[in-house]
């Protein structure tokens, strides 16, 4: 199965999540030359009047070189070329140079008396503004953009080809992807996840000069490093942010630890115990993956109970000829279905929903609102898979925040905290249940049978659970280079060492001295701050249940569906339109009346499931 990579930046600045990942065609320049942060005389406290001032030029300043740049970037990222490559780093270059001011001035303004709490709120966004802070000096500032805009087309261009001087045999990262998810050849799977490795170790020397730029523009802003700037992004200091994230994962990980177990004994009997160790390392090719996070391709291999009604939508989805349109129309209208507003026009005449012919783009499945006043879009090469109908379902959850909040000063123009933004959507498909794709007539038939539901707690884990532990570790390795806790020489070997660490992955053969396996994951070079996912991942069952709450379910978590109740879109909405305008907990308390994130709803809905596992794995020996 296809995996969609969702975007929230594009080369590393932050923008609002109202332009997630940006982009919109019009105008290349801004109306005006933004003008620079105020002056203020570091000696003395500012007043409230200064503050204030400051707050509202910013405001106008960021939504010139955002919506900017988000232009940029739309053309950038739907037609990869240079001259697209070198207008988006002009336009990073001048919203770079203009945090570097602004971000320090913010923690002065702070200072004043009397401050209006929206403008105090401002102010204390505006000093987290960006996941790339740039350097003061304009040439390594510049350097830093071009850097930041290589790295990425660099990722989006990639290609493998088994024989260099063949165009013919070369493949591009979704068609190396199809073959790890479809074959079961040891290795032709190894050779496809391989070949995608081989365009990644051109990055490294690039992304050591990235770490050591961003590293500079952190500093000056007052953070020890860009990974500390991350962790103090979610109203916590960034060590409360880090035990926050240790926290949930030692209450998810004796779920995964189960499902973990069970794939590995089943891959050893597939493939082997001289290929897959019953108590060692599950090998990171066989998993039906590019990157081993989500393991639905695994799923026919593993259905606990064969003979109950098919789960195949995919198959459904391309026997009914289901096309990019009617998808996307079904998920907006499950949004609908809640009392949310109908998409604009605009939505359908601009989004990109399928790779456009004789054009290299970025097919990774992003939302955007390009102007910040609305211009909703998707960027997506869609294929009729159920992991793509899901996708759409995520990628319209940001179109719907963007949607309620874009009225908002731009720094509100966000989620209550990332992993918010990421988890609207998830929190929907959640309500993807068997009865509602029997309603699509994308499922034949529904069992409420013990055996039916553990099938399909199954299929979701695949994707949900198997990917809790990667969602924890691409951010602590990213803070331990950013820390320079370890060296350029140590990064691949930290990586996989991380990677057996939290997820029980390795890497199938040896890796090259040359190998930078992290940037063969879009998130590094594009410099994604990856905790959201995580966190969403969490935040998804929490709002789940709220919402079930609301709509007035009696049940099992795991047979609701929100689909159609007004009173859970209600609810919703008055968390969208909160947009960051206040600290997380109080966007949270207003969905789920607590101020709290907790994966014990997920550790509720998945009850069946790890039942299930934990009988299955009564005389095997589990953890690696």
């Amino acid at each position: 199965m296809r995996t969609s990579t969702r975007l929230s930046f594009a080369l590393g600045l932050l923008l609002p999540a109202a332009v997630i990942p940006w982009g919109c065609t019009g105008s290349d320049a801004p109306s005006e030359e933004p003008t620079t942060a105020p002056a203020t005389d570091a000696a003395a406290k500012p007043t409230k009047e200064e503050a204030e001032a400051f707050a509202k030029t910013v405001d106008a300043d960021l939504r010139r070189l955002w919506t900017d740049s988000s232009k940029k970037a739309w053309a950038y990222n739907t037609d990869i070329t240079d001259e697209h490559e070198k207008a988006l780093t002009e336009s990073e270059e001048k919203a770079m140079a203009y945090l570097t001011e602004a971000m320090p001035k913010a923690h002065q303004m702070l200072q004043a008396d009397g401050l209006d709490p929206a403008v105090a709120r401002q102010l204390q966004l505006l000093k987290t503004a960006t996941s790339l802070p740039a350097p003061s000096d304009p040439a390594r500032r510049k350097k830093l953009a071009e850097i930041a805009s290589k790295l990425s087309g660099m990722y989006g261009k990639g290609k493998y080809c088994s024989n260099p001087e063949d165009e013919t045999t070369c493949k591009d990262l979704g068609q190396l992807s199809t073959t790890l998810a479809t074959s079961d050849d040891w290795d032709e799977q190894l050779e496809a996840w391989n070949g995608w490795r081989t365009v990644s170790p051109p990055m490294k020397s690039m992304y050591q000069d990235f770490v050591t730029l961003g590293n500079e523009g952190a500093k000056e802003i007052g953070y020890d490093d860009v990974g500390q700037l991350w962790r103090a992004g979610y109203d916590m200091t960034p060590a409360e942010a880090e035990a926050e994230t240790e926290r949930l994962w030692q209450q998810v990980k004796p779920l995964y630890e189960q499902l973990h177990c069970h794939v590995r004994a089943e891959l050893s009997k597939k493939y082997g115990e001289d290929k897959v160790k019953p108590d060692g390392l599950i090998p990171a090719h066989v998993t039906g993956n590019m990157w081993a996070q989500s393991w639905e391709g695994l799923y026919p291999m593993l259905e606990p109970n064969p003979g109950q009604p098919s789960l195949d939508v995919t198959k459904a989805l391309t026997e009914q000829k289901w096309d990019h349109t009617k998808m996307v129309k079904s998920a907006e209208s499950f949004f609908t279905s809640m009392g949310l507003d109908p998409l604009p026009d605009t939505f359908w005449e601009r989004s990109m929903f399928v790779k456009p012919e004789g054009k290299e783009v970025v097919c990774h499945a992003s939302a955007w609102d390009v102007d910040l006043n609305n211009d909703l879009r998707i960027k997506m090469c869609i294929e009729p898979t159920l992991d793509e109908f899901v996708t759409i379902h995520h990628e319209l959850g940001h179109n719907y925040y963007y949607h309620y909040y874009y009225t908002e000063p731009v720094l509100f123009q966000q989620g209550a905290h990332d992993g918010f933004h990421e988890g609207i959507g998830d929190t929907l498909a959640l309500s993807i249940t068997p009865a509602y794709l029997h309603q699509l007539g994308l499922v034949a038939e529904v069992s409420e049978s013990d055996e039916a539901v553990v099938n399909k707690q199954m299929l979701d884990a695949l994707q949900k659970i198997s990917f809790l532990p990667f969602g924890r570790m691409i951010d602590q390795w990213r803070w331990d280079v950013f820390a320079g806790e370890v060296s350029p020489e140590q990064w691949n070997e930290h990586w996989w060492k991380l990677r057996a660490e939290y997820q029980g992955v390795g890497a199938p053969n040896e890796r090259p001295a040359d190998a930078f396996d992290p940037g063969a994951k879009y998130h590094i070079p594009a410099n994604t701050p990856y905790l959201r996912y995580f966190f969403a991942h969490v935040l998804q069952f929490q709002f789940h249940k709220a919402l079930c709450d609301a709509s007035g379910h009696e049940g099992p978590l795991h047979t609701c569906s929100i689909y159609g109740s007004k009173e859970a879109g209600d609810r919703l909405k008055v968390m969208l339109a909160m947009g960051a305008s206040k600290p997380w907990p109080d966007a949270l308390e207003a969905v789920a009346g607590t101020r709290q994130m907790d994966a014990a709803a997920l550790v509720e809905y998945f009850g069946p499931l790890q039942s299930y596992l934990e009988e299955q794995n009564k005389d095997r020996t589990c953890g690696w």
